[in-house]
């Protein structure tokens, strides 16, 4: 009878806590937003566009630094042979 009790009050406080939860309107009005504006559609174009200049739309870090090589094709593969032979570099490294 003491754990029919315990779970009956367990279940009571469980059944009074979920009616908190649902004490709210159904339709989610108390999230809609109410605003009034006296601005005209081309004013906010405007502004818009000008907005859209001044702003990147790349993200940041995504531009990649490129430069031209002054290093001879056969002449860097000739270094990476070297390299391997002298252990200094990895045979999967040499590309």
């Amino acid at each position: 009878m003491n754990t029919t009790a315990r779970f009956l009050s367990i279940a009571a406080v469980a059944a009074f806590a979920s009616f908190g939860a649902h004490a709210d309107e159904a339709d989610g009005s108390q999230f809609a937003t109410q605003f009034e504006t006296n601005r005209t559609r081309a004013e906010v174009q405007a502004e818009a566009a000008t907005v859209a200049t001044t702003r990147s739309i790349e993200p940041l870090g995504s531009r990649v630094v490129t430069y031209k090589s002054t290093a001879d094709r056969a002449a860097v593969r000739a270094e990476a042979a070297r390299a391997l032979r002298a252990g200094e570099i990895l045979p999967g490294e040499r590309g």
